[in-house]
């Protein structure tokens, strides 16, 4: 595997907490994206990026900076994958829509593909692209025993672009 960052953007901790397991799993280092510069993109050939939902489909606070980051990158040469955490019943119509704000400042970089939707109970999502989240859904507060087999196959999908 080519030299990866898993890099999160946690207000209660879930998403940081997926992020270290996602880096676990893959001896790959998590950072906040509070420390996420150009230099972490020039020094790593992938990108797991990944983002809790907020209000009405919104990135996690301390993101935007961040994807100011990525749109000044030139992310031509790496690849990008993507995680987002979400209330799929609170917030059944912008389920995880913050993956997708993060998906448009990755355009021009090998994004991976995301997860079909189905065995997920939801209104809407702008995450939804051609039929399939553009990256990992996962919904900790409603399906939490769902969290760690969806991860292990999105990790066993993604591994080999790595």
């Amino acid at each position: 595997m080519k030299k990866t960052i898993v890099v999160f953007g946690s207000s209660t901790g879930t998403c940081e907490e997926i992020a270290n397991s996602i880096a676990e799993k893959l001896g790959a280092e998590a950072i906040n994206v509070t420390d996420f510069t150009a230099d972490t993109i020039a020094e790593n050939d992938n990108l797991i990026l990944g983002t809790s939902t907020w209000g009405a489909g919104e990135l996690q606070d301390d993101w935007y900076d961040g994807v100011e980051v990525l749109k000044k990158s030139d992310l031509s040469k790496k690849t990008v994958a993507l995680f987002g955490c979400g209330d799929s019943e609170s917030y059944s119509d912008t389920f995880c829509g913050g993956m997708k704000e993060l998906y448009d400042a990755c355009q021009g970089a090998n994004i991976l593909s995301g997860v079909p939707t189905n065995g997920y109970t939801y209104d809407d999502s702008e995450a939804v692209v051609d039929g399939k989240f553009v990256g990992l859904a996962i919904d900790n507060v409603n399906e939490e025993e769902k969290t760690e087999e969806r991860l292990n196959a999105w990790i066993d999908t993604i591994k080999p672009a790595l």
